[in-house]
Parts: structure tokens; sequence; C-alpha cells
């Protein structure tokens, strides 16, 4: 449902801070004036953190050396979260005993971390759902961290939980949310907060089930908290702040002439997340379109940069075809092939059914025109796993012949073209071959996307860093 368009035009901001934002002292006293600037700005501001930066690495990294009985890391692990919250705490919390209480709050949390991670040696196992309460403590420790130095500036601000917000199922680890109930509940408690002119600081990433058993989103499913509750409350707008300028033109750790893409629309960003772009959890895009809330993504420790608008998919805004490069890497092909295959129905459904049977996501798949073969890509780390799957599926066929192999390649990387621009664009997919042939980089599969924003290709690992680089030359081009 779209929101409806008779709100205060400043009524309500969603503000999401990444573990960068949060990680230091120095990060997160920019963080603090980025909050109490937009106060003075909106009638209501939600803050919604993730943990400092580092720290839920530890504690995963606890309960995975706990359950194979290394005990000496939770100590190790316990002795770097204590230290990267105290010294925060110490620096920008100058009332004693409000910083005391943060230290006390945050030392019973870590208490419950030793707890778990003990029980999860006992038990010899850490099964999803002991993860997922493992996992949820950085960002209830963060949450208590900025909620008190806010306070110490003057900012009233209350810590509120997501458990306490986001109904979710039990699927432990990446767990999905009841959008009917979450609204209604969130709706509920916050609205208190407000009237209190508090700034309710809220845990990213987690969520909790209607029997109160706490759940997580999946990695990064803090962006995906904020648009779920921005959703919730038909905010305005969503501002994700993170450690760049926006979404880039490409990785700037790769690329370093990377830039900044002013405005994105829905498609566009949801196919740069989706190909493995770092900027926004997959999943945040789809509450936040629904709802029709404007959305920017921002820099931190850049401020004063606009960062990158979201704007709807039918804005005019088609100045250069090709906007971003992106990639996902670990990747191989798997080829499913034989002359029996022709006209045969139902065998990419018996397929992809082999595939989902081993829990694997699919990113790209391509047909040969013949139907003589089925090609598509997985992470490597599953490979051997699904063309085993695959082998028992069509075990009477390959006994036949029908199906002569199942084969996967080396390692390669999927390089994802992405620009609304492309489907008004003629010669496109011409250039982007022609640039990647200048390099000499062989493709090995493609695939367009029915949307017509996106055109992939599968590379080898080696030539991955030359296609990047060729193709991203090939945006900077169209912009100048």
């Amino acid at each position: 449902m779209t929101k409806t368009q008779n709100n205060d035009p400043k009524n309500t901001l969603v503000m999401k801070f990444g573990g960068t934002s949060v990680g230091t002292s120095e990060a997160m006293e920019k963080t603090l004036k980025i909050i109490d600037s937009a106060k003075n700005e909106w009638k209501n501001v939600v803050v919604v953190t993730s943990a400092l930066s580092g720290v839920t690495n530890w504690l995963l990294k606890g309960a995975a050396k706990s359950s194979q009985g290394e005990m000496q890391s939770i100590y190790q692990a316990d002795s770097e979260i204590r230290q990267a919250h105290e010294k925060i705490a110490d620096k920008l919390i100058c009332d004693q005993i409000r910083r005391k209480q943060v230290k006390q709050e945050i030392s019973h949390l870590i208490s419950d971390f030793i707890n778990l991670c003990q029980a999860i040696a006992v038990l010899g196992e850490a099964t999803p759902r002991a993860i997922d309460a493992v996992s949820s403590l950085g960002e209830r420790m963060s949450v208590r961290l900025l909620a008190a130095a806010l306070e110490d500036k003057g900012v009233a601000a209350q810590v509120v939980e997501s458990t306490q917000l986001i109904v979710t199922d039990n699927c432990f680890q990446n767990a999905h949310p009841d959008f009917k109930a979450t609204g209604k509940i969130t709706k509920q408690v916050l609205q208190p907060v407000f009237n209190s002119g508090k700034i309710p600081i809220i845990t990213g990433f987690i969520g909790s089930t209607p029997d109160g058993i706490v759940t997580t989103l999946g990695r990064g499913g803090s962006d995906y908290s904020a648009g779920i509750i921005a959703a919730a409350l038909q905010a305005d707008e969503v501002w994700i702040w993170t450690d760049v300028d926006g979404v880039m033109s490409a990785d700037p750790r790769r690329v370093p002439h990377a830039q900044t893409i002013p405005e994105l629309t829905y498609k566009e960003v949801a196919e740069l997340a989706y190909f493995g772009a770092k900027v926004l959890h997959p999943k945040t895009i789809r509450p936040i379109v629904e709802a029709g809330i404007n959305l920017r993504i921002c820099n931190t420790f850049n401020p004063d940069h606009p960062g990158t608008r979201l704007i709807p998919d039918n804005h005019n805004n088609s100045k250069g075809a090709i906007k971003a490069v992106t990639t996902i890497e670990g990747q191989k092909l798997i080829t499913v092939e034989g002359r029996g295959m022709l006209g045969v129905p139902g065998v990419a459904a018996r397929a992809f059914a082999a595939v989902a049977s081993t829990g694997t996501s699919v990113p790209l798949i391509t047909q040969a025109s013949s139907e003589q073969s089925i090609c598509f890509a997985v992470p490597m780390e599953a490979a051997d796993g699904v063309i085993s799957a695959l082998e028992d599926t069509f075990e009477n066929e390959i006994i036949k012949r029908d199906i002569d192999r199942i084969w996967a390649t080396d390692e390669v990387v999927i390089i994802t073209m992405v620009g609304a621009g492309m489907i008004r664009t003629p010669g496109i997919a011409g250039r982007i071959f022609s640039a990647l042939g200048n390099k000499k980089v062989n493709v090995i599969a493609i695939a367009q996307g029915s949307s017509e924003v996106s055109i992939s290709m599968v590379v080898s690992q080696a030539d991955a860093n030359e296609g990047l680089m060729a193709l991203h030359e090939l945006i900077l081009g169209e912009h100048q």
C-alpha cells in the first residue's frame, strides 16, 4: 500500500547506521552529530543501528569454536568486545554514573554470551536458534552505548530492542517478518516514545517469533530492519548511513575511479543489491518500495555529500545507459547437457528442484536454444553437493545416455552491468562485448534479466579484474 501523501513532509525519518558508523569513538561522535541535527529538522526521528564493526564476527567465532570445545576463544572475544565498547564509553560519556551503568549493561550481555557459548560447548553443536541468540548480542550492546552517548550530549533517547517490534517466523538465521503484525505492534511501542520527545534507538538485524524467541534477518539485515520499521510507521524517508558516498559505480576497493551514482531507480538498486553490491541489503528494497518511501544512502564520514537518492522506476533519468558494474565472486558454472533433453518437458523443473533440495541459491541461469544444455551458477562451496543431487535426480537419464554429463567449471565470477537506460539504448550489448574483447577477456556465459535493467556475464576468475576495469571505463565514457 502506498504511503499517504498528506503527512507533514518533515514528519518521520528513519536512519540506519552501519557498524563502521558506530565502531570507534570518532565514528560514533559523527553519528551523534548527525542524529542531533536530524532531530532539529524532523518531528520524529528513528535510529536503527548495527553492532560495532567486528563485534558480530567475534560473537560468531566464539560460538563456532565453543561447539568444537575450544573455550579459549570465548575469553578472547570477551576481552575484544568489552574493550571496544568501553573505549567508546570512556571517550564519549562524561557523566560517570551513566558511563558506569552502560558498562554494566554491556557486561551483563557479555556474560550472556559466555553462558550461551558454554551451553553450546556442552551440547557440542551450535543450532541455528543458538546462533541467533549469540549474534543478536552485538546490536543489543551497541544500542545501549549509542543511547547513553546521546543522553550524555543532551539528546533524549530510549533503547528499544526490535524483538519488541519485528514479529517473524522461526526460520532462524534468515527469518521472515510478519508485516501485518509488525506494523501494528511497532506503532503501539514507538508512539509513546515519540510522545515523550525521545529518539528510539533500535537494534537492527533482529526480531522475534510470536513466542518471543530471538531471530535474525540474515547478515546485513539491519538495512532490512530499517525498511520494515519505516514501512510500519509510514515514514517519509529512510537514510542509510555507511562509509562511502552513496552507491558507487563499482566497488571502490577494486576500481579506484569509482564514482557516486546520484540517482538510481528501485529496479536498478534491487539488481545491484542482488548482484553483489554491499551498500544495501537485498531485502531492504521491498518494504520501502511498497510503502512509497524515499530512500537515501549517505556517508557518515562525509555527511554533507548528497549521496545516492532512490527514485521511482518510471522516472525519466536515463542519462547514461549504464550506471554501475558489480561482481559476484566465488562461483562455479554447472552444466547439465545431453541430446536426450531435446523437447523433453520438465527437465529444467527437475534440475532446479534438485538444486533447491540442497538449499543453494542460483544467481544466474542460461539455456541453449537447442534445449540440449542448461547452465547455471552456484557458490563454489555448494557445487559438489549440487552435482551429487543432480546425478541422483537424473540417474536413469544418465544410464540411458539421454544426459551425457553433469559438470562444473573452475571458479568463475559474474560481472553485471546495471542501468535502466539500457532498455532504450541500442547497441549496448555490442559495446560491452567489444570492451571486453579489446582486453582479451573471454565471456563464458551471458544472461539478461527480463526487466532489461541488467546484463550479466560470466568470466574466469583470472579475467575478472581486467573485465571489471574495462566495463567501468565504458561507464566513465558514457558520463563524460
